[in-house]
């Protein structure tokens, strides 16, 4: 889920992101009740309404189920005004859906899609398949190519049941590739081979309600590179054979002095728009090299503001979700030592000039006239 520059940081990417999110583990799997929507005053136009104006169907957020306790949190992130998106950051992931096999436990994720449809904001959903976060009985398991395929179609129809019209996107398969553009090495490519992917694809269109769009999500395909290529390659596969697909997802996080530029995202997108995918920022962020100065936050602030424009000027891409927008409940800090501060609003939810900057954009792309109909 990362867009890393180094060798080293590239291969423990997946594993670094899992660790922030390993808490929620700890937390008992039934939570007396999803935190409350508070229906304080809600100043409009926000980033999402900002976004609308400029053509893209969506600017959202990423939300955590450890801090819906937060008042102050909830009543950003479940602001449509703000963001008329929203995706379940761990919630929907298989080690909290399918803690046990053939046990299904939708708690976390409800705690995040029930105040939001109520909010009236949209989901991406996030995720079906990932080598990440799987249960111990999953992992341990002695499978064959037959029974693992069963297992994974199984999780697919009781997830995508229980949310069916919920989503307007799923992440089908997330991270499958490696950098060097090679399949990663996990438990569905060793026991079932690289057909995995296209039986997920196929799973999910068998199972998702009608519209849902089909997403292959991954990190370091904002550029042009062996791993954007051979996605790319893929999916051009996966359309000559039948194989169902909407969208790819570039989960764009980056660092701040060391991001792709405008340019590399427009050309990254451009391999799958051109040939008539959607595409979209899944899990943008840009994070800081510690401590933070005023430099570095404007350097921060051109990256988000380029991330963003290089969505509206590429009529394929539909929107931009960032990945939770509070400093504090950032994955970044406890995943990269020395580095953090990568949210649009500060530690005291005080919007950052990253988050002006966003706005700015955007509202250029309103002045210039909407895309088309979204």
């Amino acid at each position: 889920m990362l867009n890393f520059r180094y060798p080293l940081a590239l291969c423990q990417a997946s594993t670094i992101k899992m660790k922030a999110s390993l808490a929620l583990a700890l937390l008992p799997l039934i939570i007396a009740s999803p935190a409350p929507v508070h229906k304080r005053p809600k100043p409009a136009p926000g980033l999402g309404d900002l976004a609308k104006r400029a053509g893209l169907k969506y600017f959202g957020t990423a939300i955590d189920n450890v801090v819906l306790d937060n008042d102050d949190y909830t009543d950003i992130a479940f602001n449509e005004s703000e963001f008329n998106q929203v995706t379940p950051s761990n919630g929907q992931k298989w080690v909290h859906i399918e803690p046990k096999k053939g046990v299904f436990n939708y708690t976390l994720g409800d705690e995040i899609v029930d105040p939001s449809k109520d909010e009236g904001q949209m989901r991406r959903c996030h995720n079906f398949v990932w080598h990440n976060q799987l249960p111990d009985w999953l992992t341990t398991g002695n499978w064959t190519k037959t029974t693992l395929l069963q297992v994974l179609e199984n999780h697919i129809k009781h997830e995508a049941d229980y949310y069916w019209g919920d989503c307007y996107a799923w992440d089908v398969v997330n991270e499958a590739f490696e950098d060097n553009g090679t399949y990663r090495s996990d438990i569905w490519l060793n026991t079932i081979g690289p057909s995995y992917i296209e039986h997920a694809f196929r799973f999910a269109r068998k199972h998702t309600s009608p519209g849902t769009k089909l997403y292959y999500n991954d990190y370091g395909i904002e550029r042009v590179n062996a791993k954007s290529v051979a996605v790319q390659a893929m999916i051009k596969d996966f359309q000559a054979r039948g194989v169902p697909i909407d969208g790819v997802g570039l989960q764009s996080h980056f660092t701040a002095g060391r991001a792709p530029l405008y340019s590399d995202i427009r050309a990254a997108q451009q391999l799958y728009t051109s040939i008539g995918l959607e595409t979209a920022l899944t899990e943008l962020d840009v994070r800081i090299d510690l401590p933070d100065n005023a430099n570095k936050t404007a350097a921060q602030a051109r990256v988000y503001a380029d991330s963003v424009r290089a969505c509206v000027d590429e009529e394929g891409c539909v929107g931009v979700t960032v990945w939770d927008f509070w400093d504090p409940v950032s994955w970044v800090p406890e995943s990269f030592p020395g580095q953090g501060n990568a949210c649009l609003w500060d530690e005291n939810f005080v919007r950052k000039p990253a988050y002006y900057a966003v706005a700015d954009v955007l509202k250029r792309g309103a002045a210039n006239g909407t895309r088309w109909e979204r």
